[in-house]
């Protein structure tokens, strides 16, 4: 008979609840949980295909080792044996930076991934760690670092509230939405817009989120800081601005009207491809708006300018008044973060304490550019990269000049992949470490809680028990830890665990602030629980968040894994609160309006204004059957609308020569390929767009869906080095290309 299981969707960053249908060990149904306390049963076509996705017969069973040159099953023992001895030699004999660390954008969807890579690049004392937030957000964590002093103290859109919303680069009716959790992005925009909110859509492209927009504004790509420029302008030149409480909690107001005094709507308008009045007109409209929020995603942070423009987006929140209050963009509170400390100076957000090897890349929270992997395994000398571990990660498809990389990645001493799948990136590697489907992981989404828009719980064990033979995804990066670290074989994956937790009460029980000061440990660990390791770190984490009953006799309300385990549909805390000051960590315990890695910037954005714009720039795109380059081999997914091809205006596919099902040959820095052409006015002029993850037509590679329509790798079109400066995320929208029509 089948049975019914919850599962929190770990597909995309709107973390929907589903209600599978399971027969035997298999997943034949998802549908939304219409009990969710978040998502109330919204589902996307992501969601509903989950049960191919956990049943795809290309997602590997069993490790894979590499012998005599090629990739074979192989036991669990044989696979971490060769870890232990590869490893830790490779350490000793060329120090910890002769080891990479690369984590990909699926890490963050999974508890595995939130609980051990600190874990791991600890054991192995490393500063090469590269992610996919230098192909993606590190721009936003950049400009929170440097005006709140916390790089993960990022506001999102109050969307429930808010009166006005101004969405930069950001398409949520096909991306779920990102940094910026929340369930059924559709239906809160058009509530927007039913309670008599206004909604403005900037993007060069006519996406489904722009077609629902009051108003859509069609800039030239790139050009983001620069409209954000001339909105805080207006706002100043005209008296508009008014922070308000939060005047007396910022410091550098005055500083910033002069520096941002060349960014008239004037002076832009001709950068931007804008009208100045309709850029005036804008700002005058956000400044009269009852509430208002801007939010800037991807299309504004993968751009040149990305952290200025990420910076301005928030300028224009706080000089509207309408950060950290509702309607308009809050800091969340997630339940298993920190609990909130007293207001007060911090240490404050730096970069480039350390600086890459090859090129002297700065550092950003600990992390190197993406675009700069290559080149560090490459290049001969002290430091160079031996042995890379990637987690989860694809760079090949998502880093650019794969080709490059390619080459590079195949001249490595040792590679470790922890990926269900052999893909373009993992079939380089000598151990490969297979998780299980999602049906057989529990979930709880430790990094996206901190950018919800509802404060919320929720927590899903395993709807399947783990397959014969198989290993807790949480058991494989334990059991990869110890075999770094020189332990394979002299302690279990428990182990790991135990010491995370016996780390974190000695440090809690140690602080005078803290209301565990002085208590023992053992026993705060011994009151723990949770029917694994993971699940016990959880029951810590939601003890000792904001919502926790810090080991106390729980009053009502108050967190732990048990009451969580009693709340299968989760636990609604409530909607977004404002927390300022107390969210800050700056030295000056204020808002620091103006920083001076920013100050610095602003005259290269002012260069800006006087550059001759490309005749066609390149830009990509999202789909809502898909995200990056990991759900192409999952046949729901696939067709349809959800193509790799070039999107170019009608006028400038007559002015070139190129006819819609036609072929063309798209130059740029990094190469050249071969694309279909689909001609659209969907696109501005001058804009052609390719979308992101493609290029599955790699030897060695088992991806037969994928593979049967493998599309181009528009990353290969780039060289890897346009880089945002301050970020070092890679630019992958609003680079000049050429165009030329293939018979």
């Amino acid at each position: 008979m089948p049975r019914t299981a919850l599962r929190i969707c770990p597909l995309c960053e709107a973390t929907c609840g589903l209600t599978l249908t399971i027969e035997g060990a298999s997943v034949t149904g998802a549908r939304g949980d219409r009990d969710d306390v978040f998502s109330k049963g919204f589902i996307c076509p992501k969601g509903a295909a989950f049960g191919q996705l956990d049943a795809d017969p290309d997602r590997l069973r069993a490790p894979l080792v590499r012998r005599d040159g090629r990739l074979r099953e192989a036991t669990w023992e044989e696979a971490y044996d060769a870890i232990a001895a590869a490893v830790p030699a490779l350490v000793r004999e060329y120090g910890p930076q002769s080891v990479g660390v690369i984590l990909g954008n699926p890490n963050v969807h999974t508890m595995a991934g939130a609980l051990y890579p600190p874990l791991l690049l600890k054991a192995l004392g490393t500063r090469n760690l590269f992610t996919a937030s230098t192909l993606d957000q590190m721009p936003k964590h950049v400009s929170s670092g440097l005006l709140f002093g916390d790089p993960f103290a990022i506001p999102v859109p109050d969307l429930d509230r808010t009166d006005f919303l101004l969405l930069l680069g950001a398409n949520p009716i096909e991306s779920n939405g990102s940094l910026c959790t929340a369930p059924d992005f559709p239906g809160k925009l058009k509530a927007l817009r039913a309670r008599g909110g206004t909604l403005v859509v900037v993007d060069p492209r006519r996406t489904r989120t722009a077609a629902l927009a009051d108003r859509h504004l069609a800039p030239r790509p790139g050009s983001d800081a620069l409209l954000l420029a001339a909105l805080a302008h207006t706002l100043l030149a005209e008296k508009l601005a008014a922070p308000g409480a939060l005047e007396e909690r910022t410091e550098g107001l005055g500083e910033l009207e002069a520096a941002l005094g060349s960014f008239t709507p004037e002076a832009v308008a001709p950068a931007c491809d804008l009208p100045a009045d309709e850029i005036r007109t804008l700002a005058r409209e956000l400044a009269a708006a009852p509430t208002a929020a801007v939010y800037g995603r991807i299309g504004s942070c993968t751009v040149e300018y990305g952290t200025p423009a990420s910076w301005l987006v928030d300028v224009l929140n706080i000089l509207t008044g309408n950060l950290d209050r509702p309607g308009g963009a809050l800091f969340p509170l997630p339940a298993a973060g920190p609990r909130p400390r007293p207001a007060g100076p911090g240490k404050g957000f730096a970069i480039g304490r350390w600086h890459s090897r090859v090129s002297g890349h700065p550092e950003v929270k600990s992390e190197l550019p993406t675009a700069a992997l290559a080149e560090e395994i490459e290049t001969p000398g002290e430091g160079r990269i031996r042995a890379l571990i990637a987690i989860a990660a694809n760079p090949v498809l998502s880093a650019p000049d794969g080709d490059r990389l390619d080459r590079a990645l195949a001249g490595l001493d040792f590679m470790v992949s922890v990926d269900p799948y052999l893909n373009e990136t993992s079939r380089h590697a000598h151990v490969v470490l297979p998780p299980p489907p999602p049906s057989q992981s529990a979930h709880h989404d430790f990094a996206f809680n901190g950018f919800a828009v509802r404060n919320q719980v929720r927590y899903t064990r395993a709807a399947v028990p783990l397959e014969a033979g198989r290993l807790d995804e949480c058991e494989i990066h334990a059991r990869l830890v110890l075999a770094v670290s020189g332990m394979h074989g002299s302690a279990g994956p428990e182990a790991v665990d135990e010491l995370a937790v016996q780390s974190t009460l000695a440090k809690e029980t140690a602080d005078p602030g803290s209301a565990l000061h002085g208590q023992d440990p053992a026993r705060l660990a011994g009151l723990l629980s949770g029917e694994s390791g993971p699940e016990r770190r959880l029951d810590l984490m939601l003890r000792l968040g904001p919502y926790g009953d810090r080991f106390g006799a729980a009053a009502e309300g108050e967190l732990s894994l048990e009451r969580l385990l009693a709340h299968p549909h989760g636990i609604d805390l409530g909607p977004l609160r404002p927390r300022l000051p107390g969210v800050l960590r700056t030295r000056s315990g204020r808002i620091e309006l103006l920083p001076d890695p920013i100050a610095a910037e602003l005259p290269r954005l002012r260069a800006a204004l006087a550059d001759r714009p490309a005749a066609l720039v390149l830009v990509g795109r999202r789909h809502l059957r898909s995200n990056n380059s990991w759900l192409h081999n999952v046949p729901a997914l696939t067709g349809g609308s959800n193509r790799c091809t070039l999107q170019i205006h009608p006028q400038d596919a007559g002015r070139l020569g190129l006819t819609d099902g036609g072929r063309a040959r798209i130059t740029a820095e990094g190469g050249s390929l071969e694309v279909p052409v689909e001609v659209t006015d969907a696109v501005r002029t001058g804009v052609v767009s390719l979308p992101h993850g493609w290029g599955h037509d790699r030897a060695g590679a088992r991806l037969a869906v994928a593979a049967a329509a493998p599309g181009a790798n528009v990353n290969q079109l780039l060289n890897g080095t346009r880089l945002d400066r301050l970020s070092g995320t890679a630019v992958l929208n609003g680079f000049p290309v050429e165009l030329t029509p293939l018979p």
